[in-house]
Parts: structure tokens; sequence; C-alpha cells
């Protein structure tokens, strides 16, 4: 797992195309403080190739989770937002400009940090 800083989320967002029309594949709850969230993504450093991405959030503060049984089913057309606000990273399916909104998101996690490993599809 490598860490997300701050500073990277803009250039790993858009070199996923802020994961539009990805799938997400499977949530796991690691600990009370700690989930992964397994997605697959077009990544355009590949030739667009799709490729498997697991976010990992630790210090988890807040969150509303899906069923893994669900996830087939989610929209996924508007992507997904990761925010840094206050040293607090926010994930979030769709589209959201900052944290006090992210909430509204049928899935969201806030978290103090947040790693990602890369696989083959």
């Amino acid at each position: 797992m490598k860490p997300l800083l701050k500073k990277d989320i803009d250039a790993f967002l858009k070199r996923f195309d802020n994961f539009i029309d990805a799938e997400l594949r499977f949530i796991e709850i690691v600990s009370a403080t700690t989930v992964k969230i397994t997605l697959a993504a077009q990544d355009s450093a590949r030739g667009f190739d799709w490729i498997t991405l697991t976010l990992e959030f630790n210090g988890i503060s807040d969150a509303m989770l899906l069923e893994n049984s669900k996830l087939s089913h989610v929209d996924m057309s508007e992507g997904i937002t990761l925010l840094c606000e206050n040293n607090l990273f926010a994930f979030g399916i769709g589209s959201y400009n900052d944290l006090r909104n992210i909430t509204d998101s049928l899935c969201y996690i806030k978290a103090d940090s947040l790693k990602y490993s890369q696989d083959e599809f």
C-alpha cells in the first residue's frame, strides 16, 4: 500500500477519470477504524487498460457503507469524490465539492489517512 497524499489526490483522480463508470467490487471492514474499498477502473497511464485498485482508509471517524451484495447495482456515472480538508480524507460515491456535503452520498468515509494499491484486472 502506498500513501495517497493531499497534494496527489487531483492527479490520482484525473489518472482514473474520477472513476466514472468504474466498478465497485468489494468493501472490507478490517476493523472499527479501517476499511478497504476495491474498485476496477480504467488507467490512463496504461492506455486505459482496466486495473483493480484498493483504497484503504485508516482512522475512520464517520462512514456509511453499502452491503457487498448491492455494489454491482451502484450507478458510477458520476464517479467518486476524494477530498482532503482539515487533515481529514473523505471518500464518496458521486460528485461532491466539500466535506460537509459528502455525507449526502449513499456511501461515504471520513478518515485520518488514505493508502492505495493497484493490481491486475
